[in-house]
């Protein structure tokens, strides 16, 4: 079985949140990153803390993980991303629209005000972020084991070996032991932007969203359309939410909610999509 397109989860309607770009933008998910998560385990002799040595198992672990959080990985604006910012580059107002339409002059300045912010530097590059450390259970005693997770999302061109590579580069202590997680997946083939399913969205999309401006996406997190990647080539993440930047904070936070303005906005968008992809008997 082939799907001719698939329609997901993914991407929002951005109002006000993109700096220079006075419209909203509605951003349709081509691709999204994967997912990598590596278990670190470093195993020394246990001890008393009356006679501590000079590198401790808790000490090599931390400097291997702040050597690793200090390397990030190659980024840039290319890719899903190159497109994105192509699309709106025009759209933008001021010295944000000059630096946009010229990086083959601006490209590194504007990288690097782009690295400054989370969520535009994970467009970029695949994003490393230490999210578990254990070691010890007792004020008194040096432990003999440590053990970190690191979680990775995988930028399209990237793959999970090129990641684990990296990681055993960057840690720079051969006695880390690495550990994949049996569930890490490869970023999604990334769909085009000229096939029946995109156009479709994109029209629904201009007919709700009159006043937005629709371009491509990269999505940063994981959803369910990673799964419908081996029945269709193209496969969309797009979700008719109208946010502004004090809504984000929101999402899976206190007082998560949606606009009555917006769910009816929500609506019509899928009935307009319907109705713009049924085929007459």
């Amino acid at each position: 079985v082939r799907l001719d397109w698939v329609l997901d989860e993914g991407l929002l309607v951005l109002d006000g949140v993109l700096p220079g770009l006075s419209k909203p933008a509605a951003l349709i998910g081509l691709a999204e990153k994967g997912y990598a998560t590596f278990f670190l385990s470093l195993d020394t002799a246990p001890g008393h803390s009356s006679m501590p040595p000079t590198h401790s198992t808790i000490g090599l672990m931390s400097a291997a993980l702040a050597r690793l959080e200090a390397t990030p990985m190659p980024g840039g604006i290319k890719g899903v991303a190159g497109e994105m910012f192509g699309t709106l580059a025009p759209e933008m107002s001021g010295v944000n629209r000059v630096m946009l339409s010229n990086l083959w002059l601006t490209g590194p300045l504007v990288t690097g005000q782009l690295e400054k912010s989370p969520s535009s530097n994970a467009m970029l590059r695949t994003t490393t972020a230490l999210t578990i450390v254990r070691a010890g259970n007792k004020d008194n005693v040096l432990p003999g084991r440590a053990e970190a997770a690191v979680n990775f999302r995988v930028l399209p061109g990237d793959t999970l070996a090129s990641v684990e590579a990296h990681l055993r580069k960057a840690l720079g202590n051969d006695a880390i032991q690495i550990k994949a997680y049996p569930g890490n997946s490869e970023p999604s083939p990334v769909s085009p932007t000229d096939s029946a399913g995109y156009l479709a969205v994109q029209k629904a999309v201009r007919e709700v969203f009159s006043d937005a401006v629709v371009a491509p996406g990269l999505m940063t997190a994981a959803t369910d359309s990673r799964h419908f990647s081996a029945l269709s080539d193209s496969v969309y993440r797009f979700s008719p939410f109208r946010v502004k930047g004090e809504d984000l904070a929101r999402f899976h936070g206190t007082n998560e909610r949606v606009a009555i303005s917006n769910y009816a906005e929500m609506i019509q968008f899928y009935h307009q999509l319907l109705r713009n992809t049924v085929q007459p008997q």
